[in-house]
């Protein structure tokens, strides 16, 4: 049971593998973008490309719905970034349903768990196998494993290693599973203080403060590339603002102007700094609204930046 690109590493590692996938769970089909053409899901693609069966239910208490995965007869539900399961669905399987989640549980329950490690500057992150029960990501935890958030990850980098170490976390802790070889962990157990969540992030979080520590706004753009975007707003002398997604940056250590927050420095060339309270990031790529991405050096073929413009955002 799954639906993005992250949950597709593990399904193509439980398919190459000895196990038998008798059928596939993924979200309907759904309208999408300006033309809101029809989308179908990665899962959803993969598995009408290699002829296993695909369930896209509305609702996963219905009735049918339960009495098909219940007919399926398998003896155990592996769930990869899906929905949240009833216990109608969860409890069928002989060995139960377990998940594959994002982080180190119990920290960074939640929808974004991976975008929220880099934006709160984590250098370790991981992914978990635990059993679903009644409670999101509250399962006894099965197995885990650590990986190194590098400086220079960004949600994209990261999410492609979380989606190779989890994939093969999953078979290791089936394996396990079927030999009767496992140890549970409750939560509760491992619950500190210091109890960091991760929730589903919206347009509106995405807004980037300049008031903040160099470090802070660093990660916060990292954590949010390539999707959904932090933004930001340049304001220029006699024109209408221009709106900005910022991708990629990197701390300048080198030029020592005033730092004043979202103060802008160029040459129209080859540079963009923007000022935060106590430092310089260098802007390497960018987007403009209804423009494609584009590095520094595409942005001045068309924009210039006069020396009174700065960066402030507004409320999208």
């Amino acid at each position: 049971m799954g639906t993005p690109e992250f949950a597709l590493t593990s399904l193509q590692y439980l398919i190459d593998s000895q196990y038998n996938v008798v059928a596939i769970v993924t979200v309907p089909d759904k309208p999408a973008g300006r033309g809101l053409k029809i989308i179908e899901s990665p899962i959803k693609k993969y598995a009408k490309e290699n002829n296993i069966e695909c369930l896209q239910p509305e609702k996963l208490k219905a009735d049918d719905f339960v009495q098909t995965l219940t007919n399926l007869s398998a003896d155990l539900f592996v769930v990869v970034a899906f929905r949240m399961l009833p216990e109608t669905v969860w409890s069928i399987p002989k060995y139960g349903t377990i998940n594959l989640h994002a982080s180190l549980l119990p920290q960074y329950r939640g929808a974004a768990p991976i975008n929220h490690a880099i934006i709160n500057g984590e250098k370790i992150t991981g992914v978990t196998t635990f059993f679903i029960n009644k409670e999101i990501d509250k399962g006894n935890i099965i197995d885990f494993e650590k990986i190194e958030i590098t400086e220079t990850d960004d949600a994209e980098t990261l999410h492609d290693k979380l989606a190779i170490t989890g994939a093969a976390l999953l078979l290791k802790t089936i394996d396990n599973i079927r030999n009767g070889n496992i140890t549970e962990l409750k939560q509760d157990n491992i619950i500190t203080k210091d109890l960091k969540i991760a929730p589903k992030i919206h347009k509106t979080d995405c807004a980037i403060d300049f008031n903040k520590d160099i470090n802070v706004v660093y990660n916060f753009i990292r954590g949010l590339s390539p999707y959904p975007g932090a933004y930001s707003n340049i304001y220029r002398e006699n024109k209408e603002p221009l709106f900005i997604k910022i991708y990629k940056t990197k701390i300048n250590n080198n030029y020592s102007g005033e730092c004043i927050p979202g103060n802008i420095i160029s040459d129209n060339k080859s540079f963009l700094y923007i000022s935060s309270k106590n430092g310089w990031l260098e802007i390497l790529e960018l987007q403009i609204a209804s423009k494609k991405k584009m590095n520094i050096k595409e942005f001045f073929n068309g924009n210039k930046i006069d020396e009174n413009s700065y960066c402030f955002n507004l409320e999208i």
